[in-house]
């Protein structure tokens, strides 16, 4: 691991101890769950000011766009029409080593949503929410920043090829929003 991707690891205890859990439950998903979300990767969205969750979205913990692997996952989608090859692929592709290196994650979630939907609504409008992860005996309560990412943007394209593999009928007008965590308003429960 470099100087640089070890100083931005460890800047901040909670999103050290977040990015390791993350990367450790996802591998789970992918190993053991077959590429079922659960809990751990599925939080409750809080909308800031709201008094109630909208409910839980799946979310995609993409990596840097130096450490991308988008055209491998282009690759996967376009070889073969057939949606389960797709999936088993995808399946053996997350379950090597795609979460072993922490570091490379960009430090923010995303989320498909259809354009027309109620909860993207309100998130556009709230612009802030709290992401509730709880899942293996573990908590955290991320405070997020809130946007839209626009098709050039390289965490999008990863997103929706992710998705793609795994939902062959992902619309191609999906809205693709971003949670970036403001980890000084964020907590871990039990406390690090």
């Amino acid at each position: 691991m470099s100087a640089q991707a070890q100083s931005e690891l460890f800047e901040n205890p909670l999103k050290n101890a977040f990015q390791r859990w993350q990367c450790r439950v996802r591998q789970i998903v992918m190993r053991e769950n077959g590429g079922r979300p659960d809990d751990a990767i599925m939080p409750l969205v809080t909308p800031a000011g709201a008094d109630e969750p909208l409910g839980h979205v799946i979310t995609v913990m993409p990596r840097k766009p130096e450490a991308s692997v988008t055209p491998e996952l282009m690759h996967m989608a376009r070889k073969t029409m057939d949606p389960a090859q797709r999936r088993e692929q995808a399946l053996t592709f997350f379950s090597a080593n795609y979460y072993q290196k922490p570091e490379e994650f960009a430090g923010l979630l995303t989320a498909t949503f259809q354009p027309d939907s109620p909860g993207l609504a309100r998130l556009r409008e709230a612009r802030q929410c709290v992401l509730t992860f709880q899942a293996y005996s573990r908590r955290f309560d991320l405070s997020c920043n809130v946007r839209k990412l626009d098709r050039s943007d390289p965490l999008r394209e990863a997103t929706w090829w992710h998705n793609f593999l795994f939902n062959p009928n992902l619309d191609a007008d999906t809205e693709i929003v971003g949670f970036e965590p403001v980890w000084s308003e964020s907590r871990a429960h039990p406390p690090l």
